[in-house]
């Protein structure tokens, strides 16, 4: 059975406006990067293999926690949100009324102006999960919240629209593991794994 540790990117300026990042390749911001600088993964993980999102944050964060150099994956990015990158969901909600709390309650349909769907971010995320199970080889992927909530709902059955089956902590490392049984292809293994003082 093959494991992946999934770690959410540091954070940036957009993240402490609560403004919605997707494809824009923002930076981390310098709190981000002296919380990270504070802090690796666990032991046990430390020699296994490492992807990332190709977004500039994402390849900070492995950096900075000292992970090994990371294979850029694209599959690995944050759902494109189009035209709404850059908003706030304050600002949509403004924007679209109660159309936008409509379209939310579409899960895995759902789409912003110019985006892609959780249903399409699924299929990258099912394909680069798909590779990591056939070779065999436990990894750790720096990535973004879409994704790795992508995987708990991919792992649980999850709709996206009612609330989570649990709370993700997106100061920890998730871990799931890989089955070659299609029912249970994504697992999880441990939730909110706390990252440690070097």
């Amino acid at each position: 059975m093959t494991q992946v540790f999934l770690v959410r990117h540091g954070r940036t300026s957009w993240n402490d406006d609560k403004r919605i990042q997707g494809h824009t390749d923002i930076p981390l911001n310098d709190d981000g990067r002296a919380e990270l600088s504070a802090l690796r993964v666990p032991s046990e993980y430390k020699s296994w293999p490492v992807h990332a999102s190709p977004l500039q944050r994402a390849v900070e964060t492995a950096r900075l926690l000292q992970l090994k150099p990371p294979h850029l994956d694209p599959r690995l990015k944050e759902m494109h949100y189009g035209e709404w990158e850059g908003a706030t969901w304050a600002e949509l909600e403004a924007r679209y009324g109660n159309a936008l709390a409509v379209r939310a309650r579409r899960g895995l349909e759902f789409r912003p102006d110019g985006g892609e769907s959780p249903a399409e971010l699924k299929l990258r995320l099912k394909s680069w999960l798909d590779d990591v199970r056939s070779q065999g080889r436990d990894t750790v992927a720096v990535t973004h919240k879409g994704v790795i909530r992508m995987a708990l709902a991919m792992a649980t059955g999850w709709d996206l629209v009612s609330k989570a089956p649990a709370k993700l902590r997106w100061d920890c490392g998730h871990l799931f593991t890989l089955s070659a049984d299609e029912q249970r292809a994504i697992q999880v293994a441990s939730l909110n794994v706390a990252l440690v003082s070097p």
